[in-house]
């Protein structure tokens, strides 16, 4: 998804877990990413993060660290599959703070990359509004005939 992001022009990091650190070096010898990094104080404000991790306990404990470094306009995406009501719920959780909350149901896989995503996408208007340039470049465009 980064690739396709910075192939459309937009500024586009990947931030790889603990558990991945080894992709973050892989990455950066073989060009696949222009960054990486494993520091969240590196990336501009606001920040949009999207996380990719299994529904359930995984994706609430990284939504709640991840809540504990944001700031007022910025934003979690979460690009997994999700219950829909624990994304209202973290929504509204986020919320007081100033920090958005999407939720974007993600199918593509590996054939992303050239064919882009299918996307369900869940949230605010003002969130979305300011996301819709990468939205956008990571869909699936309709094939002409």
């Amino acid at each position: 998804m980064v690739r396709r992001l910075m192939r459309g022009g937009h500024d586009a990091s990947s931030m790889i877990g603990r558990r991945n650190r080894r992709r973050i070096r892989q990455g950066r010898r073989d060009r696949r990413h222009r960054r990486s990094t494993n520091s969240f104080a590196q990336l501009k404000t606001p920040r949009a993060i999207w996380i990719m991790v299994p529904a359930g306990e995984p994706t609430e404990q990284t939504v709640l660290a991840l809540a504990e470094k944001m700031q007022k306009g910025d934003t979690i995406i979460d690009g997994g599959n999700s219950f829909f009501k624990d994304d209202v719920r973290r929504s509204k959780m986020l919320e007081p703070r100033g920090i958005h909350y999407i939720d974007v149901g993600t199918s593509g896989g590996v054939w992303g990359i050239d064919r882009g995503y299918c996307m369900m996408i869940g949230g605010s208007k003002p969130a979305f509004d300011r996301l819709d340039p990468i939205f956008k470049t990571l869909s699936a465009r309709p094939r002409r005939h």
